[in-house]
């Protein structure tokens, strides 16, 4: 495994491709297959033995694989593959690691739709999921069984923004040979789960990564020979089962991932200025940017210097209808939009207990502490924080009646 570098703002400028003609950026590649000159070197191809030549775009793609080379410098690993969505690095990344199925342990507190996939869908496929409290590593370590093959978290949990001891984490793992897996989707640049450990790490690059809210893409981060795995023709589930990432989507992220330092600086800007103003101001707000937050110390010391804490928040509003007044009350006021997904330019808002963790059954719920009244919020960097910050705080006391 390659140690993550210090400086991945350096590593996505030195990662550059260029076009074929000498553009400053690669050409999009849309082919969908590729001319062998000579006969022998498809089959060669098709056996493995044919390095550096592209085959099929649903084995592998120059648009894709120039987002993939950059993406992993980025994040101080040996290799990454674009896929279609962050389901489908999920789903890939666990059934690479697990070809005979097996058994996971995973964080309670999960995205919904993992916690569905992990419970609902992968049983029907051979393998089984225990959920535990991430936080307490004896209950993780007593999740472990013979049969355990991989130890699944996120760096910062949706929606409840728990802070993942990485490190620990990964020490355990590998003292019982399991495979970690980290989803980084909250944290990009700002965390960097391989200098604690992680084996894989997927994201949903459809959030942050892209920042506009206009695609949908995910990724697979590992060591050069499991990205390869995962498109062996023979037993490679993404060349098998077809999620690959479209390559004008990676071409879009490719250029976009040039800007994602200054966009995780603006994000985490704009939500600490937020959260300082409205925490002050006697409002219930979860960031780990605030020293009350009880991961504050935790995150500090995982953080990558410079990128901040992030654009993630959540307020505790008590109830379901006080989060969907305030909710409503924000749109109507311009604070913000009340949409699932995160990682726009504007402050996006749900109410995860009835939408984006509404998989998770209401027992679960209760033991992650998530209730109907928790409002999630990704902060955007648009506009003025102090205005965005009273329009929050006007609309608040309306609600509330403080």
């Amino acid at each position: 495994m390659t140690p993550a570098t210090t400086n991945p703002r350096q590593a996505i400028r030195d990662t550059q491709d260029f076009g074929e003609e000498g553009g400053v950026v690669p050409v999009i590649d849309v082919a969908a297959t590729t001319t062998f000159l000579n006969p022998e070197d498809m089959d060669r191809a098709f056996r493995g033995e044919l390095e550096g030549h592209y085959l099929y775009s649903r084995h592998s793609n120059p648009s894709v694989v120039s987002f993939g080379r950059k993406l992993a410098a980025m994040e101080g690993m040996e290799a990454a593959l674009g896929v279609a969505s962050g389901m489908a690095a999920i789903a890939c990344a666990i059934e690479q690691l697990m070809p005979e199925g097996g058994h996971v342990v995973s964080s309670r507190t999960v995205y919904g739709g993992t916690y569905a996939l992990f419970a609902n869908l992968l049983p029907k496929r051979g393998f089984s999921t225990t959920f535990v409290d991430i936080l307490d590593l004896d209950a993780v370590r007593r999740a472990i069984t013979p049969k355990t093959k991989v130890l699944y978290t996120e760096s910062v949990s949706n929606p409840l923004l728990a802070v993942s001891d990485l490190g620990a984490l990964g020490r355990l793992a590998h003292e019982h040979g399991l495979a970690f897996v980290v989803d980084n989707t909250f944290t990009p640049l700002l965390i960097s789960p391989a200098d604690h450990g992680a084996d894989v790490i997927v994201h949903s690059c459809t959030k942050y990564i892209s920042g506009g809210s206009d695609l949908i893409a995910g990724a697979v981060v590992g060591r050069a020979d499991f990205i390869k795995s995962l498109v062996d023709v023979n037993t490679g589930v993404v060349m098998l089962m077809g999620p690959v990432m479209d390559p004008r989507v990676a071409h879009e992220l490719y250029l976009r991932l040039d800007h994602l330092p200054i966009r995780m600086e603006a994000h985490s800007r704009s939500a600490q200025f937020f959260c300082e103003r409205v925490h002050a101001a006697g409002v219930k707000v979860i960031y780990p940017g605030l020293p009350s937050h009880p991961h504050h110390e935790r995150m500090r010391a995982l953080l990558r210097p410079g990128y901040g804490f992030g654009g993630m928040v959540a307020v505790d509003c008590g109830t379901t209808e006080h989060a969907r007044r305030l909710a409503q009350s924000l749109q109507d006021d311009k604070f913000g939009l009340y949409a699932v997904s995160l990682g726009f330019s504007r402050t996006l808002m749900s109410c995860p207990a009835t939408s984006t963790s509404s998989e998770v059954p209401e027992e679960e719920r209760e033991k992650m502490g998530l209730t109907g009244g928790l409002l999630r919020l990704s902060i955007g960097y648009t506009g003025d924080d102090a205005v965005m910050t009273d329009r929050f705080l006007a609309s608040y006391r309306k609600v509330f009646g403080a």
